[in-house]
């Protein structure tokens, strides 16, 4: 790595090892303005409530990282031929209230399905009316006709994953006028919805997905309070004030000793795109990862259609298996 390489890694690399003593120095990130007047210029930690011991030794990447999240504040049951996935304190999070299959749908499933939903998650969680059915399945699928007519959408997300080694310096340094933070949960928690709501704005209900949103920054401050993971920001500075441009988490697997973090919700509030940002945030937060919290693999899960995997590809990640989900908003 060249001198100015070192030096332009590095900077990111300082400011992510300041901890919590020195987030309570800088001043709180500034809640997100209107795009309009960016462009003018004007708890104690929950209790798991219920786990089955392991996961399946066959379920992938993908599902294992995420089962990361639900066990640490939520219900994890394993049903012999399926796991039952609850959140209580967020049922309205349509992947934290969820039945996961390592089978691909078949005949009559869907009946199946729509009634163990019912029984084991609504009935549970009147505010769950979503429905959501994870596949663990390697083939690639696509959309049953009778779930298409039922109203379910099929999604694809590849894991991919990277290695200290593996991890490239980016192609763009930082813009001076923005840097790179770990974030302090709670207190950065309002910046944090702002920006994601703004990012994910015309996709869901408004009202409700910042109930969502809020509670999910909860269940991250807790994990934090933990000692598993961060939230990190890009910060910038708009007249005099700290605004979020980009933001994401990392968080670890505490049941496993070689230490595996999975990173949440990456993502540039839309004003602040094709900037660099989100490769400074990730090569940071990567940074970070392996040498602050002593992590050996990172994995993430994305879009394999979305311009964002080839940001990930380009700090070194590589593509693994996909997970599959079947989903259909509340009627």
């Amino acid at each position: 790595m060249s001198s100015r390489k070192a030096a332009r890694s590095g900077r990111f690399l300082q400011q992510a090892e300041r901890l919590a003593e020195s987030l309570r120095g800088h001043d709180p990130i500034g809640r997100m303005r209107a795009v309009g007047d960016l462009l003018s210029g004007s708890g104690e930690r929950p209790g798991a409530l219920a786990t089955c011991p392991r996961d399946p030794p066959t379920l992938s990447l993908g599902w294992q990282t995420d089962l990361i999240f639900a066990r640490f504040d939520g219900e994890v049951v394993d049903r012999g031929n399926h796991l039952l996935v609850r959140t209580p304190g967020n049922p309205t999070f349509w992947w934290g209230n969820f039945l996961l299959f390592q089978h691909a749908p078949g005949p009559g499933d869907l009946e199946r399905w729509m009634a163990l939903f019912d029984e084991e998650i609504e009935r549970a969680q009147p505010a769950s009316r979503h429905r959501a059915f994870g596949l663990d399945v390697r083939a690639r699928l696509a959309l049953p006709p009778d779930f298409a007519a039922a109203g379910f959408a099929l999604n694809e997300a590849t894991v991919l994953t990277l290695a200290r080694d593996q991890l490239r310096v980016p192609a763009r340094p930082l813009p001076a006028a923005v840097e790179f933070r770990v974030l302090d949960l709670p207190r950065d928690s309002a910046a944090v919805v702002d920006k994601q709501a703004a990012v994910d704005e015309g996709r869901y209900e408004a009202v409700g997905y910042r109930v969502f949103a809020e509670r999910q920054m909860d269940r991250y401050a807790a994990m934090q309070r933990a000692g598993l993971g961060h939230w990190f920001g890009v910060v910038a500075r708009v007249d005099g004030r700290a605004v979020l441009a980009a933001s994401c988490g990392l968080f670890r697997d505490p049941a496993r000793a070689e230490g595996l973090g999975r990173f949440q919700y990456v993502s540039t509030h839309p004003a602040w795109r094709r900037r660099g940002l989100c490769t400074a945030l990730v090569h940071a937060a990567c940074r970070h990862g392996f040498e602050a919290m002593d992590l050996r693999t990172l994995a993430m899960l994305a879009d394999p259609d979305d311009v964002a995997i080839g940001v990930y590809e380009s700090l070194g990640f590589r593509r693994g298996t996909s997970t599959w989900q079947l989903e259909r908003a509340p009627r």
